[in-house]
């Protein structure tokens, strides 16, 4: 770490804590050279994988849009949005989890649907009949009938 007021290389870390709900790391520091003391701020760097679409195309991950996603299928339902959150930051950590620098769209698909299954059916519902293009009254009453299982 440069000094911010000299430029020199040599600091040493006088405290550390954990801060932002332990998602990052405050360190002051001390310029060997010079003597000031600063404030650093440490977050881990987590990059998600590539979206690769049934087309073929690759985007980068949108969590805008899948969080807009699920937020469509639960709109007017009874979830809190911490528990939305939390859905979607389980989705973003399976993802990262995987270990793959891309992922198929289906399987974000799937883990939305799976997350959607555990907060609300209702809204399950919705999200499947149009990720799964139902076609007519007869697929829903499937897809009931599974989650009645």
């Amino acid at each position: 770490m440069h000094c911010p007021f000299c430029g020199a290389n040599d600091t040493k870390v006088i405290d550390s804590r954990l801060v932002a709900d332990g998602h990052q790391v405050r360190r002051r520091r001390q310029c060997l050279a010079c003597n000031e003391r600063y404030t650093t701020f440490e977050t881990a760097e987590l990059v998600m994988p590539r979206v690769v679409k049934t087309n073929g195309n690759r985007d980068p991950f949108n969590e805008e849009k899948l969080r807009g996603g699920i937020q469509r299928a639960l709109e007017k339902r009874p979830v809190s949005t911490d528990d939305i959150e939390r859905a979607i930051n389980s989705i973003k950590s399976c993802l990262r989890a995987t270990g793959e620098r891309e992922v198929p769209s289906e399987m974000i698909g799937n883990l939305v649907m799976e997350a959607l299954k555990e907060l609300d059916k209702v809204a399950y519902i919705r999200f499947a009949s149009v990720y799964r293009s139902f076609e007519d009254i007869r697929e829903f009453g499937e897809e009931i009938a599974k989650l009645e299982r």
